[in-house]
């Protein structure tokens, strides 16, 4: 029955969902990117060597925030994903507690940034003073948006689940045409140096948290933030479940700082200035696979909430797959045009700086296709709080691998021994998720499903699950006789089985009738049905126009017994129906 089962259902809509709402969660993480290029173009161009050398010190920082906002995104994600299909009034709660931790975190943040500038906290970073000199100056006019950068990032992802994608685009293009408008303003035009180059992308964030903002403050938006509904309990909740996905982030804080004097010490300042200038512009690049991640969470969040283990094999498939086979792709451009590349930060082709980037663009790309396995499948156990795996392997990617091939490189074979470091981490990570499958199954992984070692006891078992894929008039047709033999053999009565199928008929051929016409795009249904003790559980998710039959219903006069029968009579045998439009799916659970 497991094999039958398989050929019925396919990974479609998964995957569309998944390439739906890759594009903004990429957008939002290469705008970073991309005004970290315009402020390195800036800063090697308008400023020299020295302002570039105080941008790579900000890295270890920048490291720190972006793992502060990860621990405090992913962590309400998760709890997201867990209540919007058990109590769906909780989410409220989330969304508040979560914005009013963001912004006490950032204020402190922010604060100590500006007094430790202001009062040359700064030397444990350098001793050279000229460097350090214009990083307090960088330190200080970036320490203006901590706010808005960490607090954009929260409303990022709640609009992400609002279907807001449009709004968090523009949003992103705001941001980066205000940072390079306000980068060539305060540096060429007002010679404000560093401090101008840090400020720019301070007003920048500002701009990205307002138009973001605007949503919420106009009273359209789902939720709200209020104090008053806030469970603060939900606070340890999501730093507890969100510090894994932040954990590799932040221990590369400590991997900047160990890299950074491994350069210093075996290659010099122009070790450092090539590595920050290759790897400002593969930071845009690196916003594919980190978007990869962000959209995988989102989905795997939701199906843990949902204890659908189809659908956490489906996404996970998808991106191992599709998403190595697209960065082995970009790896080989990005080595092709290695000298080109570098001509935009470096143009003295007689610079050691200039040798240096180019074999960077050559080699650091080749470490991108590895990284999907590492980065997916630390998402996935964070969100199935596999405690041990979720800390090994984020620690491992972060900064073990890394620094134990730099210590034993760098000093052998100078800079190129820091790239290839980069690989040899990435190959290290595989293994071990191999090693952690193996002892967690008690056998070598022979399957994705098997690799991600979901436990036994996650959803109902297979022979009491069954996941169909419908995409057009003929399968819809199908559905009754098939569903019926499912419940037979799990011995559910005649007459629970009979309205299964009824039911799962009506609701699919009404999306393929009405859903599948209102536009040229090809969609697909999604069925899963599960037996449990207490009665039979039906999920329909499609990929069109968001319909809520239960308002339509309510909006119907009662004595019109004519119109939307099916809908009708779907509610009538149904002991519970449920709504909801989840990452722009319309989702019915129908409890019979």
């Amino acid at each position: 029955m497991g094999k039958i089962h398989e050929k019925l259902h396919d990974e479609k809509l998964v995957a569309g969902t998944f390439y739906r709402l890759l594009p903004f969660q990429v957008l939002m993480i290469a705008i970073n990117a991309v005004n970290s290029i315009v402020d390195s173009l800036y800063a090697s161009n308008a400023i020299g060597q020295t302002g570039m050398s105080a941008m790579g010190l900000f890295a270890p920082i920048n490291h720190f925030l972006y793992a502060a906002s990860m621990m405090l995104v992913s962590g309400s994600q998760i709890l997201y994903g867990r209540y919007i299909s058990q109590d769906h009034a909780h989410v409220r709660s989330v969304f508040s507690v979560d914005l009013f931790v963001s912004l006490l975190l950032s204020l402190l943040v922010s604060v100590f940034m500006a007094l430790s500038a202001l009062f040359g906290w700064t030397g444990v970073f350098t001793s050279d003073t000229a460097v350090l000199s214009m990083f307090n100056s960088y330190l200080l006019g970036q320490s203006f948006g901590i706010v808005p950068l960490i607090l954009g990032q929260q409303l990022f992802s709640f609009l992400s689940m609002e279907n807001q994608t449009r709004r968090t685009m523009i949003a992103s293009i705001a941001c980066l045409l205000t940072n390079l408008i306000l980068d060539h303003t305060l540096i060429v035009l007002l010679n404000l140096g560093t401090f101008g180059l840090g400020l720019a992308s301070s007003i920048s964030c500002w701009v990205f948290l307002a138009v973001q903002a605007a949503y919420y403050l106009s009273g359209k938006s789902e939720w709200k933030f209020s104090l008053k509904n806030c469970v603060w309990k939900d606070a340890a909740s999501i730093c507890l479940l969100g510090y894994p996905g932040a954990l590799s982030r932040f221990v590369e804080m400590f991997r900047c700082f160990a890299v950074n004097s491994l350069l210093l010490a075996y290659v010099g300042s122009a070790g450092l200035a090539a590595f920050a200038a290759s790897n400002s512009l593969l930071a845009i690049i690196w916003a594919i696979p980190f978007g990869m991640v962000a959209v995988a969470r989102m989905v795997f969040s939701i199906s843990r909430g949902e204890e659908d283990r189809r659908t956490l094999v489906d996404i996970m498939r998808v991106i191992l797959f599709r998403g190595t086979l697209l960065m082995t792709g970009i790896a080989a451009a990005l080595c092709l045009l290695a000298v080109p590349l570098t001509r935009l930060f470096i143009r003295d082709v007689a610079s050691p700086v200039y040798q240096m980037t180019a074999d960077g663009f050559r080699i650091l790309p080749w470490c991108m296709p590895l990284s999907i396995f590492s980065l997916s499948f630390a998402a996935y156990v964070q969100v199935m709080e596999k405690r041990i795996a979720a800390l090994v392997l984020p620690i491992t990617d972060g900064v073990i691998g890394v620094v134990l091939f730099s210590l034993i490189l760098i000093p052998a074979i100078g800079m190129n021994g820091l790239y290839i470091a980069n690989i040899l981490n990435g190959v290290l990570c595989i293994l071990l998720i191999v090693v952690m499958a193996w002892l967690s199954n008690k056998r070598f992984p022979h399957s994705i499903e098997s690799l991600m070692a979901i436990p036994d006891a996650f959803g109902v078992p297979k022979e009491r699950r069954m996941d169909i894929t419908v995409r057009n008039m003929e399968k819809v047709v199908q559905i009754s006789e098939t569903i019926q033999q499912f419940c037979a053999k799990n011995s559910i009565d005649a007459y629970r089985s009979y309205c299964a199928a009824l039911c799962t008929e009506e609701i699919a051929g009404n999306i393929v009738s009405h859903g599948f016409s209102k536009d040229q795009k090809k969609h697909s249904v999604d069925i899963r049905l599960t037996c449990k003790q207490d009665g039979i559980v039906l999920r329909i998710r499609d990929d069109c126009k968001a319909f809520n039959p239960s308002e339509h219903l309510k909006v119907l006069h009662p004595e019109d017994g004519v119109k939307n029968v099916g809908i009708r009579m779907v509610y009538s045998l149904a002991k519970e129906v449920n709504y909801q439009n989840l990452l722009d799916q319309n989702v019915l659970t129908i409890h019979l």
